[in-house]
């Protein structure tokens, strides 16, 4: 497995965009705040992708998986991801069948809310009695 180094200072302030390709404008202000941080952190996120342990297909079809799910919703990202991973020989329905299992996250928001409904619904019916 591939060890990343923490970058020092003085890389910390090059551009990250430039370095991994990945670069979140979003991300600026923790940058900003403390660049330190921010370099340990983009590297712990590009740990996975750079120890060679997973292949180019797969870790661009994660990251269309990351990048298109409910709580992060970047197209920037899922575009980025979408194109590298067409290059890397996904499938249309590879990156669809992400897609559709990454649009599965926000499911807890229908088992949450759907019984509560059902509930409303049958005291509503009662009281309209």
């Amino acid at each position: 497995m591939k060890i990343i180094e923490p970058i020092n200072a003085a890389r910390a302030a090059r551009p990250r965009k430039k370095a991994s390709g990945n670069w979140n404008p979003d991300w600026e202000p923790f940058a900003k705040l403390d660049p330190a941080w921010t370099e340990k952190a983009i590297a712990l996120a590009l740990a996975p992708a750079v120890a060679g342990v997973l292949d180019a297909k797969t870790i661009e079809l994660i990251g269309i998986a990351l990048d298109a799910s409910c709580t992060h919703m970047y197209a920037p990202g899922v575009r980025r991801h979408i194109e590298r991973a067409l290059k890397a020989g996904a499938t249309k329905a590879e990156i669809t069948a992400v897609l559709q299992l990454a649009s599965l996250q926000g499911i807890h928001s229908m088992c949450l809310a759907a019984p509560i409904l059902l509930d409303e619904l049958e005291l509503h019916a009662q009281r309209q009695a």
